[in-house]
């Protein structure tokens, strides 16, 4: 990207501004532009690296990053990884029945902390379904929680068969 365009656009706009105050104001932005344009540049590579990562925040777990190539920049956009090291069918999750007793007007709100890389399996899941991820991540718990109580009844022992007590 080249930001000799930007910067001497920004020149000739000083150089106008001073003009509205005499020869003497226009002579003194003419001299003052060569020493800004280092940091006027400095300023824009700011601009840039705070963007490239404002999406890469976006675009996670892909990126985006500002390299310098000389004296102007360049953009390295990395896409997400198309080999997934994960099985899409294990973040399929039935729609489970609703429970009879539950009250379905009222809800609570929890926070959550993720890793980077369930939280983009997560979207990812959701978005395939057509889903929110609040609304993947409430039906795949509720899901969990049925299959969890499924699996404890099947543990039960049957007809007063279990043993309990210590073993030396």
């Amino acid at each position: 990207m080249d930001l000799s365009t930007y910067i001497d656009s920004l020149r000739r706009e000083l150089v106008v501004a001073a003009a509205a105050g005499g020869d003497d104001a226009t002579a003194l932005a003419e001299r003052l532009t060569a020493p800004l344009e280092s940091a006027t540049r400095l300023a824009l590579l700011n601009a840039l690296s705070a963007a490239a990562d404002e999406i890469t925040t976006e675009l996670a777990p892909g990126s985006v990053s500002v390299r310098l190539r000389g004296v102007d920049p360049e953009f390295v956009v990395t896409a997400p990884p198309s080999d997934r090291s994960y099985d899409d069918a294990e973040l399929s999750i039935p729609a489970p029945s609703p429970p009879s007793d539950a009250d379905e007007g009222s809800t609570s709100r929890i926070n959550l902390r993720l890793p980077e890389s369930i939280k983009a399996r997560v979207e990812d899941a959701a978005g395939k379904e057509g889903l929110s991820v609040n609304a993947w991540l409430v039906r795949s718990v509720a899901a969990t929680l049925d299959s969890s109580g499924q699996r404890a009844r099947r543990r039960a022992p049957r007809d007063g068969a279990g043993f309990t007590g210590w073993v030396r």
